[in-house]
């Protein structure tokens, strides 16, 4: 993926050429016990190359703001991903704050239900999650795409409502997608850093068949973040990065493996930093389409 190429600009075929590296690694890992004993981490792959193997540059061809001229949902073609279907769902939306009517509406979430949607959360300065989460999921997507995955986005720009949160679940399983992802930034207490990956828990008649994939989507998106983002795990709530609910919608109604990573806490100075930083954006995307690219090349 575009986090292990050499610095300076990069082509589509020299990312698809190293994510090819990265799957010939994961079969070896995958087919192999891991540590030669049985009950071993069914989940354990190779270490994944981290930034300092290079790429942290800027593309060339990333002159254009996020936002601007949005790719066009659909497939792409030819790479290592060329057979794989992603949803990527930014969370919120650039509307939601005047539609107060519309996003509180309650729609079925699971064994009970719950408001379509929240407005989200903003750093000191004011910089909007539903910004933030639009513009990162643009990069994750175009880099996910350049290794030939079919990447479809829950909205279309950063100024509408919603969807619903049940209507962003119904995407991802309309498209029968290989996994599907939904970026946030959280708002938690001022004096707690960190990213954590929220995985669905067993739900009667809803979570069942995607607790065990989701999962291994979980791990694979929190080993490449933590090694390529520079955030560390949240110290305020989670598990070493991972969290398991039984309560959000988003995960509820979905019937493929889907996650949502919190890439960091909004409200703390530290991470809000990061958050605001285009440049680090950059490199965050390159860890996410990294950590989904682990997953989608297991099988």
């Amino acid at each position: 993926m575009p986090v292990s190429a050499p610095p300076g600009p990069r082509s589509r075929a020299t990312r698809a050429l190293s994510l090819a590296s990265l799957a010939l690694l994961l079969t070896a890992a995958c087919s192999a016990s891991p540590g030669g004993a049985s009950g071993g981490d069914p989940t354990a792959a190779p270490p994944l190359p981290g930034p300092q193997d290079g790429g942290d540059a800027p593309d060339g061809d990333r002159d254009a703001a996020p936002g601007d001229d949005a790719p066009d949902d659909g497939p792409v073609g030819e790479g290592p991903l060329g057979t794989r279907v992603v949803v990527i769902d930014p969370g919120h939306n650039g509307g939601n704050a005047s539609a107060p009517s519309e996003i509180n509406a309650l729609v079925p979430a699971g064994p009970a239900e719950k408001a379509c949607d929240t407005v989200g959360a903003e750093t000191g300065d004011g910089y909007p999650e539903h910004e933030f989460n639009w513009e990162l999921s643009l990069l994750v997507k175009e880099r996910l795409e350049a290794d030939g995955a079919t990447v479809l986005l829950t909205r279309e720009d950063d100024e509408g409502v919603g969807p619903c949160i049940d209507e962003r679940a119904g995407i991802g399983n309309e498209a029968e997608a290989d996994a599907a992802l939904s970026i946030h930034a959280d708002g938690g207490p001022e004096s707690g850093r960190g990213f954590h990956v929220i995985m669905p828990g067993e739900v009667d008649g809803f979570t069942e068949e995607i607790v065990e994939p989701s999962r291994l989507l979980a791990e694979d998106v929190r080993r490449a973040y933590l090694e390529g983002s520079d955030i560390p795990y949240a110290d305020y709530l989670a598990d070493e990065g991972l969290d398991e609910r039984t309560d959000l919608g988003g995960l509820n109604m979905s019937t493929v493996p889907k996650v949502f990573l919190e890439a960091g806490n909004m409200r703390n100075p530290e991470d809000a930093e990061l958050l605001s930083d285009p440049a680090w954006r950059e490199r965050a995307a390159d860890s996410i389409a990294q950590g989904m690219a682990a997953y989608l090349m297991r099988s």
